[in-house]
């Protein structure tokens, strides 16, 4: 039982449940990330539970979101995401409690190890993300009506298609394979709806 309640294992499975969580953020698919994400939370969740935790930094996680929100919605500017970062690394890694009030209750190198990748992951895969934002508009959207393009992921209800050099969020009126050629037949917002590229041949 010790060895299920390690607060190093609720620690990773914790930092390795937000980081999916934010990759399915970024690129939206068959929900199979989301899923991972959750099933990955549900357990950190269990470990909080279970172990003594520190409320101040369970409250410096939660509130870390508000400012990584600011960065990818609002201001865009990446000072919100050093601090959604900052708070990351210092809430994760002294949500458990240590053997006293300023030692964490995981690993010292595990944490800092950890939290060297995770927090530059999030910060290279963020700025990526808003730098490709602040292109996007520049684009005629209406021409991507009639592009052809590639399914990156299985499209239905949801999915991800590259089409003009770019990654897209996108949904088909019927289910289309991963790999498959598509056609653009409009838009909602930044979500294209497409269609097999062979079906108007047809």
């Amino acid at each position: 039982m010790e060895i299920l309640l390690n607060p190093n294992l609720f620690y990773l499975l914790l930092v390795a449940g937000v980081l999916i969580a934010i990759m399915a953020l970024f690129s939206p698919g068959t929900g199979l990330l989301e899923l991972g994400a959750f099933f990955l939370l549900l357990l950190a969740g269990w470990g909080i539970y279970m172990l003594p935790t520190n409320i101040w930094a369970l409250g410096l996680l939660v509130l870390g979101v508000f400012p990584f929100i600011l960065a990818l919605r609002r201001s865009r500017q990446f000072i919100f995401l050093a601090i959604a970062l900052i708070a990351f690394v210092i809430g994760s890694t002294y949500l458990f409690q240590g053997d006293s009030w300023w030692q964490p209750g995981v690993n010292p190198l595990l944490a800092i190890i950890v939290s060297l990748l995770s927090a530059g992951y999030l910060w290279i895969a963020t700025v990526k993300v808003l730098e490709a934002e602040r292109r996007r508009p520049s684009h005629d959207l209406a021409g991507l009506i009639g592009e052809m393009g590639e399914a990156k992921t299985s499209v239905y209800n949801e999915g991800s298609v590259q089409v003009g050099g770019e990654l897209w969020s996108a949904r088909s009126a019927a289910p289309i394979a991963e790999g498959s050629l598509v056609r653009v037949t409009g838009r909602e917002g930044l979500i294209l709806e497409v269609e097999p590229a062979q079906a108007q041949e047809n």
